[in-house]
């Protein structure tokens, strides 16, 4: 079972539901995603509970599942795979090694709602860049009131030339168009039984030839997921929920970078997959800013 938002068969409007197999269903009484994540989780529970009519999925269009005041922040080197990544490329290598282990997590804003892209849509490379790679992370979803409600799939894509010359660049390089991509369904939290144990695969396609594959697990993750969310919650209010991508444990080698046209998939067990056609600049993306955008997604 996934929670999804897509748009509604009868009258066009986004819509929150429970998708299952092949068949998609509303859910009752609630409007919104950001309604549905207001709720405390035995409510939440009890309204994914409440389905409507069912209906086949071919042809329904799915939407990133956050709206409103949404938010989707990150946590930054949390697996040592990062930490050596960005030690390697850094002309500052310490701060990478420091986070790692201290008791302060790195954490980040990543985009607003709108800004979300999702399964089958473009992710974006910046013009400026010039090294980019996709960052495949298990995503924590959260309720306004700190709980842990799900799990989905994030890209967190990243510009390694851009972070490398001065991590005090790290928001250029985490957030332009097509950034952030989210799966288009969130797994229940109550149907994942471990989350700190979850295999990650990431396949990268270019002109039809596979030219980078790697797999990993969260069971390699330093940080504890309400550790993160506690330390997220500490100082800010998420009163529509929110979305924190943990981090990443699959990192290219440096001789290695993204290029126009290639296809990232993304699969986490047990939480979902996520695919993306890989697009330079924010031509591509300015449907985000459409303002009818809130009408459509």
């Amino acid at each position: 079972m996934h929670l999804v938002r897509y748009l509604s068969p009868v009258d066009g409007r986004p819509i929150p539901g429970v998708r299952t197999g092949d068949t998609v269903a509303p859910l009752e009484g609630v409007n919104s995603f950001a309604e549905l994540l207001r709720l405390p989780l035995g409510d939440l529970q009890a309204a994914v509970a409440k389905l409507g009519q069912e209906e086949p999925v071919e042809g329904v269009k799915f939407l990133p599942p956050l709206d409103g005041r949404g938010e989707v922040w990150c946590s930054g080197v949390t697996y040592e795979r990062s930490r050596g990544a960005r030690m390697e490329e850094s002309t500052e290598q310490s701060v990478y090694d420091k986070v790692y282990t201290a008791e302060r997590p790195e954490l980040f804003q990543k985009a607003p709602a709108w800004r979300v892209v999702t399964d089958g849509e473009p992710v974006g490379i910046r013009v400026d860049s010039g090294h980019d790679v996709p960052e495949p992370e298990l995503a924590v979803v959260a309720n306004s009131h700190g709980e842990i409600v799900g799990f989905t799939v994030c890209n967190d894509m990243s510009s390694r030339s851009i972070e490398g010359e001065n991590p005090l660049y790290v928001p250029q390089a985490k957030l332009f168009a097509g950034g952030c991509s989210l799966a288009t369904g969130i797994r229940p939290a109550w149907e994942v039984a471990n989350p700190k144990d979850l295999e990650i695969s990431l396949v990268i396609e270019r002109a039809g030839d596979e030219v980078f594959a790697e797999t990993t697990s969260t069971a390699k993750l330093v940080r504890e997921l309400q550790d993160l969310i506690d330390v997220l919650f500490l100082p800010n209010d998420f009163p529509d929920g929110v979305i924190l991508a943990t981090g990443t444990g699959i990192v290219p080698e440096l001789d290695f970078a993204l290029a126009e046209g290639d296809v990232i998939t993304i699969t986490i067990a047990e939480v979902g997959n996520l695919t993306n056609t890989v697009a330079v600049g924010r031509e591509p993306f300015a449907f985000l800013a459409a303002d009818n955008l809130e009408e459509k997604r």
